[in-house]
């Protein structure tokens, strides 16, 4: 009996799961659109380009995508058995919420060591490549910039302007171009088409019926003995006005493709850390801020030096202060001198101030990198235990609440999840404003949680009905009768 409940079990399981996973990811992938729509939108993008970032985009949504899933299905999975008098008919037979809930359990803890090693390798990986390929998006200029009314000066040397048209043949054209800075030259033409080389290197524009407009640099003068200017006719500008039926133009558009930047750039960043590299990270931040620190003392140590009077004024007189300014009376400085040291000794404190602060906001550069680490690093093993915890609520409250489908679990699982989305958003701003420790501000969601989800699957366990009207009278009622027999 047991194998075929477990098959049961994982059958109505993984059925939600998959589809509440797809459709998970697929809104995530919708909300990542509507932040990158203008750098994605009139780009002239490939789709296949397209298509590789949204793979790198959804593996690396999984972890947002799989919490609210387990939690989904789980409602929805105990929520079917309870309404359809499954749960029922199974406990009578003489087994407990918990070994009904086994096999479920080893597939989430089984899922849970997936999604650890799943987040530590492949997510890393994911990131760095979809933050190189939207690097890649954003630098990329479009090699189709031509939008009828206005100039377009995104290619540089050039402004064009079309009337109208559209796919890459337009009407009543202006080019200037700014190529040569000792000529301005304007293109006109009653008609372009627009072709693109095949190793998209150029643009190929077919102008007809048009004419160029040149117009040379005004000629350095020449200036004469006395005074006049030798032939004058230099200092206008030359032009020459050349008309044609049909010419070709090409621009270089040699940076406007979208060339794929190396992604060891963004090796450095902490979402592209596994967790060992995150602990050699932090070792290699920590000899950093030793490194500077004793560099810094080192440096404030040889600045002790204040004065020597020699440089002050060199003459049999002058007194000599070689390492310490206390050593020396102050009433036996000239006055003199003491206009020399003034200055020299407020820009000194000046360079000191300036110094400790270039220092402060280094170490807190390397704070902020190092809590930035450490919240990555808590992220992964929390997002593992996470799993388990909401699974331990997902599946009690659907065997308490006994509604399945996607109508009630789906709400409950929504509003649980936004309180549980809430609480990881709170704990990582109060990491990053230095309230918490990394630790207790990435586990906070599981340690509210994970009392919960005791709770929850003990009343499941022993039938406890804990959101019915009666059963919160009841306890109104026991609460009232026991106030009064105290005051009694």
């Amino acid at each position: 009996m047991l194998p075929k409940l477990y098959l049961f079990s994982l059958r109505s399981f993984i059925g939600p799961f998959i589809l509440t996973l797809v459709i998970s990811i697929f809104i995530l992938i919708l909300q990542f659109f509507w932040v990158y729509i203008d750098d994605l939108m009139g780009k002239g993008i490939e789709i296949s380009i397209i298509l590789e970032l949204l793979f790198y985009v959804s593996a690396s949504l999984i972890p947002l995508a799989l919490p609210l899933s387990i939690l989904i299905s789980s409602l929805m999975t105990f929520g079917n058995f309870s309404e359809n008098n499954e749960l029922t008919a199974l406990k009578s037979s003489g087994l407990s919420l918990y070994k009904i809930m086994r096999p479920l359990t080893i597939f989430v803890v089984c899922l849970a060591m997936f999604t650890f090693y799943f987040s530590n390798y492949v997510i890393p990986v994911a990131n760095l490549k979809w933050h190189a390929l939207i690097f890649d998006i954003q630098n990329t200029k479009i090699s189709s910039l031509l939008k009828p009314g206005a100039y377009t000066k995104e290619i540089d040397g050039y402004a064009i302007k079309v009337g109208s048209g559209t796919d890459g043949v337009y009407q009543n054209v202006i080019i200037h171009d700014h190529t040569d800075p000792s000529a301005i030259k304007t293109i006109k033409a009653e008609e372009i088409r627009i072709y693109k080389s095949t190793n998209s290197l150029y643009l190929f524009l077919e102008l007809i019926n048009g004419n160029v407009f040149e117009e040379l640099d005004i000629q350095t003068p020449i200036f004469l003995p006395n005074g006049s200017v030798q032939n004058r006719t230099h200092m206008k500008r030359p032009s020459r006005l050349s008309t044609f039926k049909k010419a070709t133009y090409k621009i270089n558009i040699s940076g406007f493709s979208l060339e794929r930047s190396d992604s060891d750039i963004f090796k450095d960043k902490y979402e592209m850390l596994n967790v060992f590299q995150i602990s050699d990270a932090m070792d290699s931040l920590n000899i950093k801020r030793e490194n500077m620190q004793a560099a810094y003392n080192q440096s404030n140590k040889r600045s002790q030096v204040v004065f020597n009077m020699r440089n002050v004024e060199k003459n049999e007189d002058s007194l000599e202060i070689s390492k310490h300014l206390l050593s020396v009376n102050i009433d036996d400085i000239k006055p003199h001198q003491l206009k020399v040291i003034y200055p020299k000794m407020t820009e000194k404190l000046r360079r000191n101030n300036s110094n400790l602060k270039n220092q402060y906001n280094y170490l807190e550069t390397i704070q902020k990198e190092e809590t930035n680490y450490w919240i990555e690093f808590h992220r992964k093993f929390a997002l593992s235990f996470t799993l388990i915890v909401l699974f331990f609520i997902g599946a009690p409250l659907g065997s308490i609440i006994k509604k399945g489908g996607f109508g009630a679990p789906v709400v409950v699982a929504a509003i649980i999840f936004m309180i549980y989305f809430s609480i990881i958003t709170t704990g990582e701003n109060l990491v990053q404003s230095y309230v918490l420790s990394p630790f207790w501000g990435m586990w906070m969601a599981c340690i509210i949680f994970t009392p919960i989800a005791i709770v929850l699957t003990r009343a499941a366990a022993k039938d406890s009905v804990i959101f019915s009207k009666d059963s919160w009278s009841k306890y109104i009622k026991q609460k009232f009768r026991r106030d009064e027999h105290s005051d009694s």
